[in-house]
């Protein structure tokens, strides 16, 4: 594969998640409404699309909650489908609620839905009392305890120092993430990749978020690349490769899957070949050997 540049995703890639942002969609939701969906529904709205931003899939998640609450028989998966039909993201799961119930429990659900204290929630969960006053600017919300570490402190490092050590000596490197860029500071740090901020797209930077190509074709730009290879661990991640491949054709782009993050084993393999990856990797730290 030619590539004189690369793009990184953080979650699943180089980092792992499971414990700390997956965790807390799950147990945001059981906060807030006393049920909640298991972790390994998570993927669903994944696959879905559009659910680059985990507040954005912990709101759908609790759409999915309130609406079985007023009757919705199906499971996740189908409700996920359903959202992936209409094109995927929030938008597409208010949407299936309307769909899916009566009028009148769809307003009831509208009517419990709270985004902000979701928000809220995830990012006490996330970040521990400590972080969410210094990044957040607020006081923690009520009714939880003070004194929560936080599950950012959970996420072991997937990448190896020597693969960043062969990737920058190489080839211009940049993050591309679905993260606050705070919280990308951090786990960038944690793995040891320096990254300025011009090489970086975080979601402070831009509002419309993978499989938009914006961000990657940005890059590219900046870096006057001829081929990028775009390495993540969401369809999405694909996706997006595909997408600036169409938006900017004088250039090669290649979506590379890593099956480290929700997407694993044989099953997550051929999901990544289906929608076009152009390779598949166990790891990120299998990336220098498929570009050398």
């Amino acid at each position: 594969m030619h590539a004189d540049s690369v793009v990184l995703d953080v979650d699943g890639v180089l980092v792992d998640v499971a414990d700390s942002y997956r965790r807390a969609i799950v147990e945001t939701v059981e906060r807030v409404y006393d049920d909640t969906i298991e972790r390994e529904a998570i993927q669903a709205f994944k696959d879905a699309g559009g659910f680059n931003n985990d507040w954005e899939l912990t709101y759908a998640a609790a759409l999915y909650v309130l609406s079985r609450q007023e009757g919705y028989a199906a499971d996740v998966d189908e409700f996920a489908d359903a959202i992936a039909r209409r094109g995927g993201g929030l938008e597409s799961a208010i949407e299936t609620v309307d769909a899916v119930l009566s009028a009148e429990a769809a307003r009831r659900v509208d009517g419990r839905w709270n985004r902000e204290r979701l928000r809220r929630v995830f990012q006490w969960l996330y970040l521990g009392a400590d972080l969410y006053r210094e990044l957040e600017g607020a006081e923690i919300p009520p009714g939880v305890p003070a004194d929560h570490a936080g599950y950012i402190h959970d996420e072991p490092v997937l990448v190896e120092s020597d693969t960043i050590d062969r990737l920058t000596e190489r080839f211009e490197v940049g993050v591309l993430t679905g993260r606050p860029a705070a919280e990308a500071e951090i786990a960038l740090s944690r793995v040891g990749l320096s990254i300025p901020e011009r090489h970086r797209f975080t979601m402070d930077d831009w509002q419309e978020g993978k499989p938009h190509p914006r961000a990657l074709v940005t890059l590219a730009d900046r870096f006057g690349s001829d081929a990028v290879a775009f390495v993540g661990d969401t369809l999405d991640d694909v996706r997006t490769a595909t997408n600036a491949a169409a938006a900017d054709p004088g250039r090669e782009y290649h979506g590379v899957g890593v099956l480290t993050g929700g997407l694993t084993g044989e099953e997550g393999r051929a999901k990544y070949e289906r929608e076009g990856a152009a390779a598949v990797l166990d790891s990120v730290n299998d990336l220098p050997a498929l570009l050398e």
